[in-house]
């Protein structure tokens, strides 16, 4: 059965995220409904270049006005799967968490938190202040997985490229599609290499 996934692309840096996670969302196999902010645009033109904004919407199966409030992801009526928010800014994780659906992009995740939905939140901000965390913390407690874009470095990545995927591919599991191949996972030590020794402390 067809994913239907919302995709929301804040402000924040990390267009490059973005991108990767619509690259795998559409090898997946995935419906995706995509809002990008109006500061994202900026920031999509500044670390991707002039191509940047078409690239991300190529990747979409459909691209939503963050001024149009009456698109179908406003409503709790429209089946979906889930919503990633990547990257997310602190300002739209603040409104996601205080319910301020002033645009598309704040009230799709809101419905997906009233509505039960799964709802991946990925902040891009350092280092973080009280504010910043009590609002994950509100996020956390309504039930939104919240995803610091932490590379996982046992995968002993050589690159970027190497870094997005992995990171994007755990969005992907997180939001409940399988990333397939693209997602490295544990499979132990490899043999014959010995464990680290504790210290005596």
């Amino acid at each position: 059965m067809t994913k239907r996934i919302i995709v929301g692309i804040a402000g924040a840096s990390g267009s490059g995220l973005a991108l990767e996670t619509l690259r795998q969302l559409a090898n997946a196999g995935a419906e995706t409904h995509v809002v990008v902010s109006m500061g994202a645009r900026a920031t999509i033109q500044h670390e991707l270049g002039d191509e940047g904004l078409a690239r991300i919407t190529e990747l979409a199966s459909r691209v939503h006005s963050p001024h149009d409030m009456t698109a179908p992801i406003a409503s709790g009526s429209f089946p979906n799967d889930g919503m990633i928010v990547v990257p997310c800014s602190m300002r739209t994780l603040s409104a996601i968490a205080h319910g301020l659906g002033d645009n598309l992009l704040t009230r799709a995740a809101d419905v997906a938190l009233k509505e039960k939905r799964r709802l991946v939140v990925v902040p891009r901000e350092a280092p973080l202040h009280e504010g910043h965390l009590r609002s994950m913390l509100t996020l956390a407690r309504l039930g939104a997985t919240i995803a610091p874009p932490m590379p996982p470095f046992y995968v002993r990545m050589h690159s970027i490229d190497e870094m997005l995927r992995e990171i994007a591919a755990r969005l992907l599991n997180w939001v409940g599609v399988d990333p397939g191949s693209e997602m490295t996972r544990w499979s132990g030590l490899p043999q014959g290499r010995p464990p680290s020794r504790k210290l005596d402390l």
